[in-house]
């Protein structure tokens, strides 16, 4: 990457606690929120997709996740230990902190007890 003057791209980590899904914030709604904060910041989806655990196999819980054409934004539930972590990922014109602070405010006025215990910005493909 000869010549590039920053990172290309950065993650967003968000990593939640005190999420206990209900039928108001499960997977289905966090997908559909994950998609929504995505269009908000005019990010293109290519593909969506939703995963639910039953704790047969895996925890409780479930995994979403939204292709974009610039990366992925993507949520893992633990239910029964209450965690949330959060990727957001972009590496073109979508702004990665605008797409964090929507889904957060999301989080935090549709969810009650849910606490943010850490954000971190991560750059990626840093070239020079």
């Amino acid at each position: 990457m000869a010549g590039q003057s920053g990172p290309l791209g950065y993650h967003v980590l968000l990593d939640y606690s005190n999420y206990f899904p209900q039928m108001s914030y499960d997977g289905s709604w966090m997908l559909d929120t994950l998609r929504s904060c995505a269009r908000s910041a005019g990010a293109r989806e290519v593909h969506s997709h939703i995963e639910s655990f039953d704790g047969s196999v895996s925890p409780t819980g479930f995994a979403a996740v939204v292709l974009i054409d610039e990366s992925h934004l993507t949520a893992h539930c633990y239910s029964e230990k209450g965690l949330l972590a959060v990727d957001v990922f972009t590496c073109g014109g979508s702004n990665p902190d605008h797409i964090a602070d929507e889904l957060d405010s999301l989080l935090l006025e549709n969810v009650p007890g849910i606490k943010l215990n850490r954000r971190e910005k991560v750059a990626r493909f840093k070239g020079d």
